[in-house]
């Protein structure tokens, strides 16, 4: 995935392995900055409660989709790696998207200058 910031939106765009992982039918997630409500880079809340509708998951390696729980609507493309991305969303149909990322510190320190900024 690649992640991009411009024009007041964080653009997440998935390569075509990762949508078929997900069963994610959209290319590229845009999100206006004013709709994300906090990044963190915290190990996410997990639960055997979550249903997942669509998706994949494999206990250890890849978590990918969406997925419902108490927490609300989410969707997670997280791997075995502990680079964790999360953004907490207002005003969106998605509550929290997942993700785990490589310089993920570095994307939390520029979505927040960002945010800031604006």
């Amino acid at each position: 995935m690649n992640l991009n910031l411009g024009n007041e939106n964080l653009q997440i765009e998935w390569e075509w392995y990762e949508q078929l992982l997900a069963v994610n039918f959209s290319k590229i997630f845009v999100i206006p900055l004013n709709h994300i409500a906090g990044v963190s880079t915290a190990q996410p809340e997990s639960s055997w409660t979550e249903i997942r509708t669509p998706g994949l998951v494999i206990p250890g390696i890849i978590k990918a989709g969406i997925y419902y729980s108490s927490r609300g609507k989410e969707f997670w493309y997280v791997t075995k790696d502990q680079n964790y991305l999360t953004l907490e969303l207002k005003d969106e149909s998605l509550q929290r998207i997942i993700l785990t990322i490589e310089e993920n510190q570095t994307w939390l320190e520029r979505i927040n200058q960002y945010m800031q900024s604006n």
